[in-house]
This record gives C-alpha cells, sequence and structure tokens, in this order.
C-alpha cells in the first residue's frame, strides 16, 4: 500500500487536489485539515464529500469543490486581524474555513433554511467569530463595513462597484466569480482609493448571485 492510500479521505483531499494543485499557503491548509468537510454534507451523500467536485446542498445551491474553496481563501490573503465579509453562507463551510483565520467573520445569506443549519453546525463545531445575517446579501453590512476583505460565494453577472467601493476598506482584498452564467471568471479585486483594480484568476462556474447588484430571482 502506498503513502497515499494510507491517508485518511480529507488527507488524500488535501493532498491530492489542493497540494498537488498549487495551493501552498500553510494557514489555509492547516484551517482546512481542521474543519471535517463531511459535516457540511447530508448524512446520505457525505461519501460524496471529498469528491473533486461541487455538490447540491439544496434549495437550487451548492457547496463548492475542495480546490476553489482553496483557491478563494488563498487569494484572499486572510491575516488574523482581518474583519470578512462573506456573501453566500451557504452550508457554512467556506465560514468555517474563515472563521479560522480571520478575527472575525461577517456572513449573509439569503436563503433562511440555509443560514439556520449553517448556523446550527458552525455553533456546534465552536467557532464563536461567526456574525450571521439573513437578507440580500449584495447590499452588503452597512453598520459594520468597512471590511478588510470580501468573499462572495455567487456569480454576479458584473463587478458589484457600490457593494465593493461601499464595504471594502482601502488596500482591502476581494474574490468573487462574476460574468454569464455558464462562463464566469474568479477575479481578485484590490481597492486603492475609489479605483477597484482587477485580476483574473481563473474560468469558474457558480450559482447565480441574486440581489440588487445581482441577477433578478426566478
Amino acid at each position: 500500500m502506498n503513502d497515499v492510500e494510507e491517508l485518511s479521505p480529507l488527507q488524500q483531499m488535501i493532498q491530492q487536489q489542493i497540494i498537488d494543485k498549487g495551493i501552498r499557503d500553510e494557514r489555509v491548509l492547516a484551517a482546512l485539515r481542521a474543519v471535517p468537510r463531511d459535516r457540511f454534507f447530508p448524512e446520505k451523500s457525505r461519501r460524496d464529500a471529498y469528491a473533486d467536485s461541487a455538490a447540491p446542498i439544496g434549495l437550487g445551491q451548492s457547496i463548492s469543490q475542495p480546490y476553489i474553496v482553496a483557491l478563494m481563501t488563498e487569494r484572499l490573503n486572510v491575516t488574523p486581524q482581518s474583519r470578512v465579509l462573506e456573501i453566500g453562507t451557504g452550508s457554512g463551510y467556506q465560514t468555517a474555513i474563515l472563521s479560522r483565520l480571520a478575527g472575525e467573520v461577517y456572513t449573509v445569506e439569503r436563503l433562511k433554511p440555509l443560514l439556520d443549519e449553517a448556523f446550527e453546525r458552525l455553533l456546534s463545531m465552536n467557532l464563536r467569530n461567526i456574525h450571521y445575517r439573513f437578507g440580500d446579501g449584495t447590499v452588503g453590512w452597512p453598520e459594520a463595513a468597512p471590511f478588510d476583505r470580501i468573499l462572495i460565494t455567487a456569480g454576479a453577472p458584473r463587478l458589484p462597484r457600490a457593494l465593493l467601493l461601499s464595504h471594502l476598506s482601502d488596500g482591502g482584498i476581494a474574490v468573487l466569480p462574476t460574468g454569464p452564467i455558464d462562463e464566469q471568471m474568479l477575479v481578485g479585486v484590490r481597492r486603492q482609493g475609489d479605483e477597484l483594480r482587477t485580476a483574473n484568476i481563473c474560468p469558474c462556474r457558480f450559482v447565480k448571485l441574486i440581489g440588487q447588484e445581482g441577477w433578478e430571482a426566478e
């Protein structure tokens, strides 16, 4: 039996899907090791938790592929002092990763059943630096702004400039997908004064960002 086969499913995922694909940030890797991904799946589908793919979590939403979670987190460059705004709580998996890296995480979800489940799940994992809000994430969390980092886990048709300029601190970083439904681009954004400097990271495909600065609800 080789070394990879002797690893746990979580360890195999991190080695084969994360490290072997170029993610090197030790803090990100440590956060991934500390968060059991199968806790964020329904019991009947937990065998799929470590697959190299996104997976449905109900209500038309999904939990992102492990590599994409790691890539977005690495590019966000979260520090222990960072205040992070996450738009799209979903299952809470990305939220849990962020909570192990940041000072405070503020997460917004528009689907109440998902938010309630994520809240209970994350509370049971004793992650206490997370603040939760039910509502349209594209309008942000004005009374808690500005944020050092913003992560958006759903695809916007275009860069949500009003949200970023009102919520991202000068010098802050955001990571998000933008573009048409079937051909989005993961983008890194850095705010410099009133300018938003963007850099493409990689093609991707996320569920639609619904809201004032996103797509209209169907």
